[in-house]
């Protein structure tokens, strides 16, 4: 005859399993469900990552498409000018060359008046001129990846 203390621990032990698969079995489904959804949104981050990317490619090959010279027809050149509009944009000498295609030292001495841009410079700065502070942050931006 078995001993009744150790038929009572068996059905203990077989209700308290049970009653855990109980308690269990919803949150089974739900983490089941939580690692589609984290996929699906791994899947979803990945392809606008690669459309970022592709967008900023083609933003920045936008933005680096050399000016032809003969765009600078026309285009009047003052260095009051190009300190005021530097100054506007609230950028280094540094950013601003980055903007128009040429050194640091290249806008310093087209403010000081020691040169002047040479045609293609001239198109590129006339470009660049009439942009805004968010958008020259922008392409400076595009310009630095």
């Amino acid at each position: 005859m078995p001993n009744i203390a150790v038929v009572l621990k068996e059905e203990i032990q077989r209700l308290a399993r049970k009653e855990i698969r109980a308690a269990t079995l919803p949150m089974k489904k739900h983490r089941a469900e939580d690692r589609s959804a984290i996929a699906a949104l791994k899947r979803q981050v990945a392809a606008l990552e690669r459309e970022i990317s592709f967008l900023r490619k083609q933003e920045k090959r936008r933005i680096e498409v050399a000016p032809e010279a003969k765009e600078a027809e026309g285009v009047r050149f003052s260095p009051k000018w190009i300190a005021a509009d530097r100054k506007r944009l609230g950028i280094s000498a540094r950013d601003y060359g980055d903007l128009v295609g040429v050194s640091m030292l290249t806008i310093y001495n087209w403010e000081k008046g020691k040169s002047k841009p040479r045609a293609k410079q001239l198109a590129a700065w006339a470009k660049v001129r009439g942009i805004g502070k968010r958008e020259a942050l922008k392409r400076l931006e595009l310009l630095d990846q």
